[in-house]
């Protein structure tokens, strides 16, 4: 089975085919070709993601980046017999789904009617949770090639697809993913504990109260002076406090340790860095870099414990740390040595570039819930089933 794979939740617009098959415990994936464009650089000057502007880059760049993902998987075949073919009235339903990008609808247009159908069984969608007008450019692309290639679609999770991109990395196995499981899934907008019993079954144990973790390195990187994204600029400077061992600045909390829930809150520990920054004035390069290791070690601390407990309570099999937060390697090596200090446990971590959004994960989310059982759906269907997600893999209660 190929699976077209999109994306565009936030400022990475993706695209991926997928050649997927095996049955579950045991999925096996082949990555026939890869587009993404980022667009940090388009919102470093505002300091975070504005969300109407990364809208506008997702209707602009997907067409071009569709060319790019056919050619590099030799899909890119032209159509001889298009300017015999009448797609007026099939063009005409696509201007009705596509009637708030008329850029995108415009590139459509012109490029998609002139080339053969590519050999994809199913286009998976990132549906939620994300930034919904950044969302709705991807959906709706989704539609628009699915209507005119008659292609069924699979509106599929953000957070799902975070936490089975562990299933490519090549250091570990598919069958390594044994339930139940504790996923902690990691980013700029989420922090959650999941207990995974089985393939698609899903309780949420474990949330932040108020900021995510990625959430609150870029508001500590802010506060510093560093550039957007912060997450990167924290750990580098972190990383050269320990080596250079340079004197501790400050000392910051760790927010709910001792409290006996598994929740989060990443709130406070950011005002005490702005609070205690106020006191010492203008900060030199050594006072940064100290204030950063002590933020990243404090976050590590109660995100490596709360999740130990996690483990320790629901008798886990496996340990999945993913979101674009696991890229950290400070906190992977703490989840590392965690691991190892419980034999029973598996660590599972995706691939540096599956950590951050990608359109393999949503392929590979699709997957699974196809082979779980899940039927993809016609255009239709899709126009009456899809919703903004909003609070990770786990639905939000009626």
């Amino acid at each position: 089975m190929t699976i077209l794979g999109i994306e565009t939740s936030c400022d990475e617009t993706a695209l991926a085919l997928l050649e997927c098959n095996g049955e579950l415990p045991n999925p096996r994936f082949n990555v026939l070709a890869e587009a993404l464009h980022s667009q940090v650089n388009i919102h470093k000057e505002f300091g975070g993601v504005f969300p109407m502007m990364a809208k506008r880059e997702h209707a602009r760049n997907l067409i071009p980046l569709f060319k790019q993902l056919l050619q590099k998987a030799g899909f890119d075949k032209n159509d001889a017999a298009h300017t015999s073919k009448n797609h007026s009235n099939i063009l005409k339903n696509i201007g009705m789904v596509l009637e708030r990008e008329p850029e995108l609808f415009k590139q459509f247009s012109e490029y998609i009617p002139t080339i053969q159908k590519p050999p994809v069984d199913v286009i998976a969608v990132t549906q939620g949770p994300g930034l919904e007008p950044a969302l709705w450019v991807g959906i709706n692309f989704a539609k628009a090639l699915s209507a005119f290639w008659d292609i069924p679609m699979l509106p599929t999770n953000h957070m799902e697809g975070h936490l089975f991109s562990v299933l490519l990395n090549p250091a570990t196995s598919p069958k390594d993913l044994r339930f139940p499981a504790v996923a902690l899934l990691i980013s700029g907008g989420h922090t959650e504990l999941i207990l995974a019993h089985d393939y698609l079954s899903y309780e949420l144990i474990g949330e932040t109260r108020d900021d995510a973790v990625g959430e609150a390195f870029d508001k500590v990187a802010r506060i510093l002076g560093l550039p957007y994204p912060g997450g990167p600029e924290i750990s580098k400077l972190a990383q050269e406090a320990r080596e250079k061992e340079y004197p501790k600045t400050v000392e910051l909390p760790r927010p709910m340790l001792r409290s006996d829930k598994l929740e989060f809150s990443f709130s406070g520990l950011k005002t005490a860095v702005l609070y205690k920054t106020r006191v010492l004035g203008e900060l030199s390069h050594k006072q940064k870099a100290s204030i950063a290791r002590e933020f990243e070690d404090a976050v590590t601390d109660v995100l490596v414990e709360k999740t130990r407990r996690a483990l320790l309570a629901h008798g886990a099999k496996t340990l999945i740390v993913a979101g674009g937060v696991s890229a950290n390697k400070h906190l992977r090596e703490a989840f590392a040595s965690l691991a190892s200090s419980l034999p029973d446990i598996k660590l599972l971590v995706p691939e540096l570039p599956l950590s951050t959004d990608n359109a393999v994960m949503i392929a590979m989310a699709a997957y699974v819930r196809l082979s779980a059982g899940e039927k993809a759906k016609s255009t239709s269907e899709t126009q009456k089933t899809i919703a903004q997600g909003r609070m990770g893999i786990v639905p939000e209660k009626a």
